[in-house]
């Protein structure tokens, strides 16, 4: 059995910051000890010198649970930063362009690895991806992760209508795909399948049926799907099924609400629909970098909290422009603002780890610094470039430095990262910051 000890500064979340004197919501060992057997946390707490064990020690660096993200398109790594006015536009213009070179032998697996590089880069652990239409696209992902032992939630868009011929299935197709790839990815090592119908523009109502009926057979699976963006998208929508009384009731009429559905976007809900959400138990997925980047609006996250809405953070790659979770968390602080709201930075990093843990109903697996739970990890610098290093020299809390963290952190405030034990950004090479 390996055993492994990782020396720093470590913080856990117990639960949400109410403030950011909530020093009850997590805890901190300022020279902690996580011993790791295996893959897994065995024990945490105070820095106790052992004798049969190895040490890696990243003193003065911060250690927190991996980071997660809960909605983004793997397929889209290189539209990132495409020029376009808005949502619709630029789907038509860059994404639906792009995707369809999926079908292409080999492209699949080139991007899914340059994909995962980056991830591991800024420090996620775990993802949850829409693929492309092409199943070869789903396989190139899991495969991906199944190689480098990391936990990853992924599907296969399904759209039989509006988008170019060369991406569509159709309702029986998409039905019969997702179904295969479920069998051969959905509990597979660490993989996790979502069936994804990609919206309602974009899915008959036979296809919207032929994912009811795989919710179904498959209750274990996730959903994932977008959700009032943009205005014009609710509209078009709206044409598309006049019978349902709002965007969010096309799902409701098909069934496709529930606690392990996954709706990227949510800013244009009205009253109803937000009550449909905390009824059902639906995740509201916030994704701030593509909602300031094409314009679609200011997501309300202190309103949906106090109607009950379960909620994740993401990355919304490529609509949104970083993989960097820290620069979401500076986004959606920015975003907050403008609402006239405050997301202290307590609350940003238990979004960014265990909040979403709990939004993806994988608490108790990943998203903490506990026994039993995968030891992935990542180790923080918050004196990572000149200008954080000047900055830091003023840090009087512990606040204070995740905050300078989100704002002023990219992808070389990550010194390293653990997936199941193993370090993995030191290990990708030339581009990988050295290890403390």
């Amino acid at each position: 059995m390996s055993r492994t000890i990782l020396r720093g500064r470590v913080l856990s979340f117990l639960h949400e910051p109410q403030g950011i004197d909530d020093d009850a919501s997590y805890r901190y060992w300022e020279d902690g000890a996580i011993t790791i057997e295996d893959g897994i946390i065995a024990a945490v707490g105070d820095y106790v010198a052992e004798a049969d064990a190895e040490l890696i020690d990243h003193r003065p660096h911060l250690i927190l649970p991996g980071l997660i993200d809960m909605h983004l398109h793997y397929v889209q790594s290189q539209i990132i930063g495409s020029y376009a006015a808005s949502l619709l536009e630029w789907l038509n213009t860059y994404t639906f362009v792009e995707e369809q070179r999926f079908s292409q032998q080999g492209h699949a697996e080139v991007l899914a690895g340059a994909f995962f590089d980056e991830l591991i880069r800024n420090g996620t652990t775990t993802a949850v991806a829409y693929c492309s239409s092409h199943p070869r696209s789903v396989d190139a992902f899991f495969g991906e992760a199944e190689k480098r032992n990391m936990l990853m939630v992924g599907g296969k868009v399904m759209m039989d209508r509006n988008a170019p011929e060369a991406l569509l299935d159709t309702a029986q197709s998409g039905y019969d795909d997702t179904k295969s790839l479920i069998a051969r990815w959905h509990g597979r090592g660490k993989g996790l399948y979502a069936i994804s119908p990609r919206f309602a523009i974009t899915s008959t109502p036979d296809q919207l049926a032929a994912s009811r009926a795989l919710v179904a057979e498959y209750p274990d699976c996730y959903v994932q799907t977008h959700l009032s963006e943009n205005d014009a998208e609710i509209s078009y929508s709206m044409e598309l099924y006049p019978g349902s009384p709002d965007y969010t009731g096309i799902y409701e009429d098909y069934g496709l609400l529930g606690p392990k559905t996954l709706l990227g976007h949510c800013i244009h809900l009205n009253h109803r629909e937000t009550g449909v959400l905390a009824e059902t138990g639906a995740v509201a997925v916030f994704c701030p970098t593509s909602n300031l980047f094409l314009g679609s609006g200011l997501f309300d996250r202190d309103r949906l909290a106090r109607a009950g809405v379960r909620m994740g953070l993401a990355t919304d790659i490529g609509g949104g422009t970083s993989y960097s979770m820290l620069a979401t968390m500076d986004e959606a602080y920015k975003v907050m603002q403008l609402r006239g709201q405050r997301l202290n930075p307590l609350a940003s990093f238990y979004m960014a780890t265990l909040g979403n843990a709990q939004s993806l109903s994988l608490a108790g697996t990943i998203g903490a610094v506990a026994p039993g739970h995968a030891a992935d990890l990542v180790v923080l610098d918050v004196a990572a470039t000149p200008a954080m290093k000047l900055r830091s020299a003023t840090i009087g809390s512990l606040a204070e430095e995740l905050f300078v963290l989100q704002t002023m952190g990219d992808d070389r405030s990550i010194v390293e990262v653990y997936v199941a034990g193993a370090r993995a950004k030191s290990t990708l090479g030339g581009l990988a910051a050295p290890a403390a």
